[in-house]
């Protein structure tokens, strides 16, 4: 389903800069407003450049935003935007070969599209170099790309297996019915991806007319984030994107609303596999109405979990496994999406009248002040952690390009802190009406209600309301480098809990943490089936003092994401929150793994929750292909950990769980005797020991620990294929056990050859499957590297339309002969040994993954040296060593083939 941000998107107030600091400006530029550290400046071609500097992280993300998106096609050019898209990354005369030159800059770069914009992306370890070399393409592409008759041809495939990939999924194709039929006339109605005919058969001359009118400097926000120098990327924008011209053309006028809807509207979708799912749509105000802060609030109070008003009203009375709420913001009269998801069996009738009684009855059962403070909190919570994530917010300022000016981020926030309660009854009063309705089957209604009609709102008027706040002061350079996480890191010992903290400043105070307890060995935990899991599922759902509810109010108070996630022998908790708050979320996490309620509603949700992703699993071709490949060759007996359990033995296990084994199981198998602390970010660490030792220190009944051993199981080749009726979308995967760790002397080489030969843009199977023939949407190759014995994985991948199947077999088969009769070259050795050390060096930029790491390195007694090391003998390997690395362990004769699809004779 197409992804929107809820709500974080806002406008701020003019303030310009003075004329003396526009004459230090390059030529050709002009300041226009600055707002709580965002600093706008404009081209005299028109080009819109948004500026984000953040020390806090040693990264930067360069996001072009085309104000062009789905919504501008004409009749017969559905899919056109989203088309285009693929197509700029087939390269200019300049830049023919786009996707390897990211790969080669350790550029995570990618584009996207949606109703309103269109946009391309990287972020990428900061470096003026590969910064000055990004801005140069996307100034390049603008006006240069290709868009050629032969690069459409090879790119449709691709984009069908996109198509198809979506045709796969029930919810996907549930929700183009609904928005198809929530517009009579207007694009929103149209899916982005487009109509199959309409891309098929798509005219070169209007597409390339497309791109001429809508990719344009007038027509484009260039926003730049991160760790910059400003003054030289303002030399570096004006040097490339100040040298096009501003366009002579006039952009198309839109014009098209649709009336208001004047009855509820309805549609069925069959299709096979899944479980029964509603959607309920109403239409909203655009994101730049007052009354959007409203629709983002109902979203909350209607389909948040466990506070929703739907949740209440469906999930714990057993009529759905979950639900939902989702307030679209675009830029044109927008949409509220209310969700359920049943489990098999559950009745569909009786769920809908549960949904549009919680949805349409505000006027005899309004909303409470609790309700919407409860939504405020949640909903302001998200904005201040998107404001604080540099990355983040160089991407979510795209959105609100999208709605018409960059500042609605701020606005909106601020809409939100103000909005009266009765504001929001009024908006829910008004909207969640039947007439405004589409669910499912027309049926008439005596006397209409009416909801407002559409409009288009006049942002400049919008923007005489708002003033922005201070902007916030800038933080230490932390350069991220093994030796200076290492010389940060503070370690220390908590019962039985090995801790390890590297403070140090970053955006609006967030820290990252990672609690991981250890438990169990292959004996005890034998025989339990889903009673780990259940018991993870349970922990956050209340104690013996906390409701459910109040453990969420009390996250939102203390503006903290919590998850816990079992796995053999283990229980990992993630904590993200801020330097202020760390210390309670901690004394929190001690509460909930100490005293959970395990209330028996929650365990009943669990339930219904775990059948219903078994239900959807069993004709996806991914999770058929998965549990077979799993299964092939497994010497483990049923009960046992590393066994390998088919869907039906699955659903058997969920069934079996009782409340009384998970209260068992917690009080045999969970305790402090083993396990790690690690946390990354602003915090104070004196206080953080202090606090775990509260939360832990005294707490030690865990079953003793040893770690369940994964000996290396020889491969037996085969060739399986698994028929998945009705799926436009097919799988392949391969596998062959490596007798490798990460501790061998062969683990930098046959690392760097599987990047070479399947990971990103640059990789041999990449290139021929993806941008040679186009037979694939995705395609790669990976190692799931043990660190304890000499039992790795290799495992490839792909995807594409069951009638492509065998030429994706043929051409990776015949891929993987030549690369290893020739061998790699050395420009791809040295292209790759700067893209993966790049790539390492962006993941160490990540707070979570430095506390993931860390937490992994106390387990394994590592430290950052380790990641060091790897680092220089990946930069120190010859060309000799990966090739041979690559014969030596990848051997095609002792490959097992898994393909899954609607395969047709």
């Amino acid at each position: 389903m197409l992804r929107f941000l809820r709500g974080f998107v806002f406008f701020s107030f003019v303030l310009l800069l003075g004329a003396a600091q526009a004459q230090r400006l390059p030529a050709g530029v002009r300041a226009v407003t600055s707002v709580e550290g965002i600093d706008e400046y404009r081209l005299a071609n028109g080009l819109q450049l948004l500026l984000v500097p953040d020390d806090s992280k040693p990264t930067t993300t360069v996001n072009l935003t085309y104000h062009v998106g789905s919504r501008h096609e004409n009749y017969g050019e559905t899919g056109m935007a989203h088309l285009l898209e693929h197509l700029i990354f087939k390269g200019s005369p300049k830049h023919p070969k786009v996707w390897a030159e990211f790969q080669k800059r350790g550029l995570a770069a990618n584009g996207s599209t949606n109703f309103d914009r269109t946009n391309y992306t990287a972020s990428f370890s900061a470096d003026e170099g590969n910064l000055n070399w990004y801005i140069g393409w996307l100034a390049d592409s603008m006006v240069n790309s290709f868009i050629a008759r032969k690069d459409l041809d090879t790119e449709m495939t691709v984009v069908r297996n996109e198509m198809e990939m979506g045709e796969n999924s029930p919810q996907r194709i549930l929700y183009q019915r609904t928005m198809a039929l929530m517009y009579d006339w207007h694009n929103y109605g149209k899916d982005v991806i487009g109509a199959r005919s309409d891309v098929e058969n798509v005219d070169i001359g209007r597409l390339q007319a497309f791109y001429r009118t809508y990719y344009q400097p007038d027509n484009a926000t260039l926003i730049v984030s991160g760790r910059i120098d400003a003054a030289q990327v303002l030399r570096q924008v004006a040097a490339t994107f100040g040298k096009l011209p501003r366009p002579k053309r006039s952009l198309p006028v839109q014009y098209t609303l649709d009336a208001a809807q004047d009855g509820e509207r309805s549609v069925t979708l069959r299709r096979v596999g899944g479980a029964p799912l509603i959607f309920v749509g109403y239409h909203m105000p655009p994101a730049g109405h007052p009354d959007s802060a409203a629709s983002d609030l109902l979203a909350l109070v209607l389909g948040d979990s466990p506070s929703g008003r739907l949740h209440k009203r469906l999930t714990e009375k057993q009529l759905a496994a979950g639900t939902f709420g989702e307030s679209f913001g675009l830029a044109e009269p927008s949409v509220l999406l209310l969700g359920a998801q049943l489990s098999p069996g559950q009745n569909a009738d009786a769920a809908k009248t549960a949904m549009l009684s919680a949805a349409e009855t505000f006027a005899s059962e309004p909303i409470s002040e609790e309700e919407l403070e409860r939504a405020r909190a949640k909903w302001l919570k998200g904005w201040e952690q998107t404001f604080n994530n540099p990355e983040a917010i160089g991407m979510t300022l795209s959105e609100s390009v999208a709605q018409g000016d960059w500042r609605m981020f701020f606005l909106a926030r601020d809409r939100v802190r103000e909005v009266k309660l009765a504001d929001v009854q009024r908006v829910a009063s008004q909207r969640l009406v039947a007439d405004n309705r589409t669910l499912a089957t027309y049926i008439p209604t005596e006397k209409p209600l009416r909801a407002p009609a559409p409009q288009r709102m006049d942002m400049a008027q919008a923007m005489r309301e708002f003033k922005p706040a201070q902007a916030a002061g800038r933080v230490e350079a932390f350069e991220a480098t093994p030796a200076n996480i290492d010389a940060r890191t503070q370690r220390f010992e908590v019962s039985g809990i090995r801790a390890a903290l590297v403070p140090k400043g970053t955006r609006g105070q967030a820290v990252r943490a990672v609690l991981t307890l250890r438990f169990g060995n292959v004996d005890s935990l034998a025989g339990l089936g889903d009673v780990p899991d259940f018991t993870a599922a349970l922990l956050d759902k209340g104690t013996a003092t906390m409701t459910r509810e109040q453990v969420q109010d009390r996250l939102d108070q203390l503006k903290t994401e919590l998850s816990f996630r079992a796995s053999t022998g283990q229980l990992s908790v993630s904590i993200a929150s801020r330097r202020e708050h760390l210390p309670a979320a901690i004394a929190l996490v001690g509460e909930l793994l100490r005293k959970p309620a395990f209330p028996a509603d929650a365990f009943d949700e669990i339930r219904r929750q775990a059948l219903t992703g078994i239900e959807q699993q069993r004709k996806e071709p991914g999770s058929v292909a998965d549990n077979a490949l799993g299964r092939l060759g497994n010497p483990y007996p049923r009960g046992d950990v590393r066994y390998e359990r088919t869907f039906d033995e699955m659903v058997a296990d969920v069934n079996a769980v009782t409340l009384e084994q998970v209260r068992e199981f917690h009080a045999r198998f969970y305790g402090a005797a083993r396990g790690e602390f690690a946390a990354a970010g602003d915090m104070d660490a004196a206080q953080v020991r202090t606090a775990l030792q509260a939360a832990l220190g005294d707490w030690r009944g865990a079953a003793p620990y040893t770690r369940v051993p994964q000996p290396f199981v020889a491969p037996v080749p085969q060739r399986l294929v698994l028929s998945t009726p009705d799926k436009q979308n097919a799988t392949m995967l391969v596998q062959l056990p490596v007798p490798l760790s990460d501790r061998d002397a062969d683990y930098p080489a046959l690392t760097m050859a599987n990047y070479l030969l399947g990971l990103g843009g640059n990789s041999r199977l990449w290139k021929r499957i993806r941008e040679t023939e186009g037979l694939s949407y995705d395609v790669n190759s990976r190692v799931s590297w043990n660190s304890h014995e000499a039992h790795s994985i290799w495992t490839a991948s792909a995807i594409f339309a069951p009638q492509n199947g065998p030429k994706v077999e043929k051409a990776f088969r015949e891929e993987l002969e030549r690369v290893l009769r020739e061998g790699f070259s050395a420009q791809e050795l040295a292209e790759g040994q700067r893209g993966l050390l790049n790539f390492r060096r962006l993941s160490r930029a990540q707070d979570g993954g430095i506390a993931a790491t860390l937490a992994n390195n106390l387990n394994l007694d590592r430290s950052f040296a380790y990641s060091a090391r790897i680092d220089a003998e990946l930069s120190r390997l010859t060309l000799a060593q990966v090739n041979a690395a690559l014969r030596k362990y990848l051997k095609p004769q002792s490959l097992v083939f898994v393909l899954a699809g609607d395969f047709k004779p």
